[in-house]
C-alpha cells in the first residue's frame, strides 16, 4: 500500500508533520486489521500487510482492502488542520502469483502502481499488465512507432441531455489500430505510455483530432461539445493551457467546444498546481469535468472552491442503482450535492431504460452509456446521428 498526497504534506508542513501523519495512519491501519494480520512499514509512505492462513485469498483480501480504504474516509488532524489522504493497494496471492518472497513483493508493487495509475483503489496482480514482462517491453517499442505513424483512432460516445432530450456532446476515446493485434482498448496501452513517458504526445494527438472533428460537426450544423480525458502526467505539463489555446486557435473552433475530464486522484495529487491549471482553463473558456466521481478520496472542501462545471458519476454506482438501494442513495446524494454547488451531473454506465428513467426522476442532467450509444468511430457515429431519436447539438454553431 502506498499513500496518495503524502509528498504534498511533507513538502508543505515538513517531515516532522509527515512522521506524525504516518503514525496516525499506522494506528488506523492496525485498528482495521485482524489479530492474525501483520502490518509493516517498508519505507517512506509504503506499507505491507500480510494476511496468513487464508483459504479464499481474493475474497478476504478484497474485504481487508475495503476496511483499509475506509480508514481514509475521515481527515487526519494535525496542528488544527484537516489533512486528507488516500491510498493505492496492490494485492498478490500465494502461490497463484509466486512462491518466493521477492517475487511476491515485486508483483504486489506492480499491482499497486497499476492501481494508482488507473485511479482504482485496489488491484490484484495481473501478468498481462506487468510492465516488466518481455511482452510489455515489446509493446512500449511498438507504441513509439505507433506515435510516429499515427496508428491511433478516436471513437466517440454520445452524451444525452435528459431535460432537453438532445445529444449535447461526445466523449473522445482513443483506440490503437495495431497492425498485428488489431484494435486495442486504452487499458492495454495507456499504462505503458504513462510508465515510459509517452503519454504527452498521445494526449496532444487526441486533443488535436477531437477538436478537428468537433469543428467538422459544427460546420455540419451540430453544436456539440467534445470531452477529452487528461492523464495525470499530461495535466502536470507546465504549458498545458497555452498548448490547448493554440490548438483551439489554429483549428478554428471555440474553447467552449472542449471539455477536459480529470479524475479526483489526478487533481488531488497536487491540489495547488491543479487549482491553478483549472482556473486558467476556466478563464480560457474551457469546460472542466471531474471524471469517475466517487471512486477517489478528494475533499469536498477542495471541490467547492474549484472552478468546475461537471461531475461525472462513476459507472460502478450507476450500473446496479435500479436494483441496489445503496447505489441509488449515492447517486441521489451526488446529484443533489452537485446541483447545490452549481455543477452539472453526467451519469456514466447507463445500460437500460430502467436506469435512464430513475436518473431522470432524480434530476440528473445527462447520461452516457450503452443504452443510448456505444463508442463509435467517426463514420458510425455520423450514421447514428441520422437515425437516433434525439436532436443533435443545441444553440449556435458559429465559430
Amino acid at each position: 500500500m502506498d499513500l496518495n498526497h503524502f509528498k504534498e504534506i511533507n513538502d508543505t508542513l515538513g517531515h516532522p508533520a509527515g512522521d506524525a501523519i504516518l503514525r496516525m495512519v499506522a494506528e488506523r491501519l492496525k485498528a482495521a486489521l485482524r489479530d492474525a494480520d501483520t502490518l509493516a512499514r517498508l519505507g517512506g509512505d509504503e506499507f505491507a500487510i500480510l494476511l496468513p492462513d487464508v483459504r479464499d485469498g481474493r475474497k478476504t483480501a478484497e474485504k481487508v482492502a475495503r476496511n483499509i480504504l475506509a480508514c481514509f474516509s475521515k481527515p487526519f488532524l494535525h496542528a488544527g488542520q484537516e489533512l486528507y489522504l488516500g491510498a493505492g493497494i496492490g494485492i498478490v496471492v500465494f502461490p497463484e502469483h509466486g512462491e518466493e518472497v521477492d517475487t511476491l513483493l515485486s508483483r504486489a508493487d506492480v499491482a499497486m502502481y497499476g492501481a494508482k495509475h488507473r485511479d482504482i483503489a485496489h488491484v490484484f496482480y495481473d501478468a498481462a499488465s506487468d510492465p516488466h514482462t518481455p511482452e510489455r517491453l515489446q509493446l512500449s517499442g511498438e507504441l513509439r512507432r505507433a506515435i510516429e505513424n499515427q496508428e491511433f483512432v478516436l471513437h466517440y460516445q454520445p452524451q444525452i441531455d435528459l431535460h432537453k432530450k438532445c445529444v449535447v456532446g461526445v466523449e473522445a476515446l482513443i483506440r490503437w489500430q495495431h497492425p498485428q493485434r488489431g484494435l486495442l482498448e486504452p487499458d492495454e496501452f495507456i499504462p505503458v505510455a504513462e510508465r515510459h513517458g509517452l503519454i504527452n504526445p498521445i494526449t496532444d494527438w487526441v486533443l488535436s483530432e477531437a477538436l478537428k472533428q468537433c469543428r467538422q460537426w459544427r460546420n455540419a450544423g451540430h453544436a456539440l461539445r467534445v470531452a477529452v480525458n487528461m492523464a495525470g502526467r499530461s495535466f502536470q505539463q507546465p504549458d498545458l493551457v497555452g498548448k490547448i489555446q493554440e490548438l483551439v486557435r489554429s483549428i478554428g473552433t471555440l474553447p467552449e467546444c472542449l471539455e477536459i475530464e480529470i479524475t479526483e486522484n489526478v487533481l488531488m495529487a497536487d491540489i495547488e498546481h491543479g487549482a491553478q491549471v483549472l482556473q486558467q482553463l476556466n478563464e480560457a473558456g474551457i469546460t472542466i469535468a471531474i471524471d469517475d466521481y466517487g471512486t477517489g478520496y478528494s475533499s469536498l472542501a477542495y471541490l467547492k472552491k474549484l472552478p468546475l462545471h461537471t461531475l461525472k458519476i462513476d459507472k460502478s454506482f450507476v450500473l446496479e442503482m435500479a436494483r441496489d438501494e445503496n447505489d441509488a442513495v449515492i447517486v441521489r446524494s451526488t446529484v443533489d450535492l452537485a446541483h447545490n454547488l452549481g455543477y452539472r451531473v453526467v451519469a456514466e454506465g447507463v445500460e437500460n431504460k430502467e436506469t435512464w428513467d430513475l436518473l431522470e426522476i432524480l434530476g440528473c442532467d445527462s447520461i452516457q452509456g450503452y443504452y443510448s450509444g456505444h463508442p463509435m468511430g467517426v463514420v458510425q457515429i455520423n450514421e447514428w446521428f441520422n437515425v437516433c431519436p434525439w436532436q443533435i447539438g443545441q444553440g449556435s454553431v458559429e465559430a
